[in-house]
């Protein structure tokens, strides 16, 4: 079982991730979250800033996860796409191959759960770009990709709380 969920920036996917591995359903599930501070620290430009090679590391990271029988992650390769496509160091020739190669992974994910931006603000973590701007059109970016490859994926709403039994209803788990 493979589940993802993307989403721009400071929607909530890591505090998410946090608490379904708390919940006793997810207990045999690997739970990775974003090491963007790690990445950064090793010199790979992140955000709008990124390049074409710092995207083949976050690609070679979803790729791995998705060999794991039980993995529910914070990020999917459509965020990974999608930051490729948004980039400002990375050609729009090469982007268009890159995603045109990234794609054949989305069908492995059981399922991935959009998170959508409405109504949350973006928090500054130290590392995560705070520009309103570049999330909205990440967050378009992530919208458009997924009308484009159709993977089956679902949107979340709401608190956390409120995500967690919209993830549970979706996959059929008791949520009493």
């Amino acid at each position: 079982m493979k589940i993802g969920l993307c989403g721009t920036m400071s929607v909530g996917k890591t505090t998410l991730i946090k608490e379904l591995s708390k919940l006793p359903q997810f207990k045999d599930f690997t739970a990775v979250t974003e090491r963007s501070q790690y990445l950064n620290s090793l010199g790979i430009p992140l955000n709008h800033e990124t390049t074409i090679e710092g995207q083949t590391i976050f690609l070679a990271e979803r790729v791995t996860e998705l060999m794991q029988d039980k993995i529910i992650t914070d990020r999917t390769i459509i965020d990974v796409m999608a930051f490729t496509e948004c980039a400002t160091h990375t050609s729009y020739m090469d982007a268009d191959a890159f995603i045109d190669y990234a794609q054949r992974f989305l069908y492995q994910y059981n399922y991935i759960f959009y998170i959508s931006p409405e109504g949350l603000d973006i928090e500054d973590n130290g590392i995560r770009e705070t520009d309103s701007k570049y999330r909205k059109k990440i967050d378009e970016s992530i919208q458009m990709l997924l009308l484009k490859h159709r993977p089956r994926h679902y949107t979340l709403k709401g608190s956390t709380e409120e995500r967690i039994e919209q993830i549970k209803k979706v996959m059929g788990i008791n949520i009493y």
